[in-house]
């Protein structure tokens, strides 16, 4: 049991508090094949069968799949619900002169809980997760018998249920030609909490028998399709402006300059200073009745954090205005988030030219 705890909670521990997440927002649903194998099981006998006890079956692989539907948080967590099954066929080990086996088949269901990356590939963002659930353990065939005759024991074919934990490590690769599908590859760790018992009949005798499964630890990987809901296209980009007509002389109109930021980040390069500080510096040459200063976000976060996010990048620029003399009671501070943007992208993308301050001089 404590192993099983704590191969689980090594798989959270391995989450990096600094890492980056590549946000899945709203619904999705999922699906899953692959290889199946439940390593070495041991096989208790509570009647003293003859050449049961210490008895091991043999995993040789098989089968395993799964489908799931969650929902993406928008930083990174998910939540989802899963349905699987999987099954291998076992041979007797380490038992000196018997033979014997069984297929094992689980059913179960899981409420899972992952974490995404964003390590700045473009292609690649791996997850971690933890998940847990009940499970079906359906044993047929199962017996052990000495070679050569019928003495052994012999197992009713029977599902027993069990709670079980599993551990997930995988990743994502985007399809670009299709928004929100992305192919994804696993490794899953399932443990379960209980050990199933099944009875049977014990020969010579035929008298009632029965025998526990222990230690059924299974390892999985995986193969499947994730898609995600309600992702759009990335926008083709805005048409060339066209050339204003030339006009007659009319007032100076209003100064604009824009201040551009790094990805999630509110401080000021040193270009970005040069531009406010031409921004003070015209405002005592131009008539100045208002001064506007205006944050803004690309869509890469939610729109609560991008809301704040472009918030703290209008309070700097502003802050350095009246560094720069400028009086506190000209300047009008306003955020718009990722509402405003100068580059249309869909939710989830990096565009430079949407992280900006706009400064207008009126």
């Amino acid at each position: 049991m404590k192993l099983r705890f704590a191969l689980i909670a090594a798989t959270v521990l391995t989450i990096p508090l600094v890492a980056r997440a590549q946000p899945v927002d709203g619904v999705y649903v999922g699906l899953g094949a692959g290889y199946n194998y439940l390593q070495d099981t041991k096989i208790k006998s509570h009647d003293s069968i003859p050449g049961v006890a210490g008895s091991k079956l043999s995993g040789n692989g098989g089968f395993a799949g799964l489908v799931n539907v969650g929902y993406g948080f928008g930083n990174g967590l998910r939540v989802e619900l899963e349905g699987n099954y999987r099954q291998d066929d076992m041979t007797l080990k380490n038992s000196s002169g018997y033979g014997g086996g069984g297929r094992v088949e689980s059913y179960g269901a899981f409420v899972n809980g992952l974490f995404d990356f964003d390590i700045g590939a473009g292609w690649i963002y791996p997850y971690v997760g933890v998940g847990i659930g009940y499970e079906g353990v359906n044993l047929s065939g199962g017996k052990v018998y000495a070679n050569g005759t019928t003495n052994g024991l012999y197992l009713k074919n029977d599902t027993k249920g069990v709670p079980a934990g599993q551990g997930i490590v995988g990743a994502a690769f985007p399809i670009d030609d299709v928004p929100g599908l992305s192919l994804t590859a696993e490794y899953r760790f399932i443990g379960a909490f209980e050990n199933p018992k099944y009875s049977g009949t014990g020969y010579p005798g035929g008298t009632h028998a029965s025998a526990k499964l222990d230690d059924m630890y299974t390892h999985e990987a995986l193969i499947g399709l994730r898609y995600a809901f309600g992702v759009t296209p990335e926008a083709p980009p805005p048409p060339a402006p066209v050339p204003a007509p030339v006009a007659a002389p009319a007032p100076a109109p209003a100064r604009t300059y824009l201040v551009f930021f790094d990805w999630d980040r509110a401080d000021l390069s040193a270009r970005a200073r040069q531009i406010i500080s031409e921004a003070a510096q015209n405002v005592a040459r131009v008539q100045v009745t208002r001064i506007e200063v205006a944050g803004h976000a690309d869509r890469s976060g939610t729109p609560a954090y991008n809301q704040k996010l472009s918030l703290r990048r209008a309070q700097t620029v502003a802050a350095e205005l009246v560094r720069l003399g400028v009086a506190q009671n000209e300047i009008d501070i306003e955020a718009f988030g990722d509402t405003h943007p100068l580059v249309p992208t869909a939710a989830g993308v990096r565009e430079p030219q949407n992280r900006r301050v706009e400064i207008v001089l009126k």
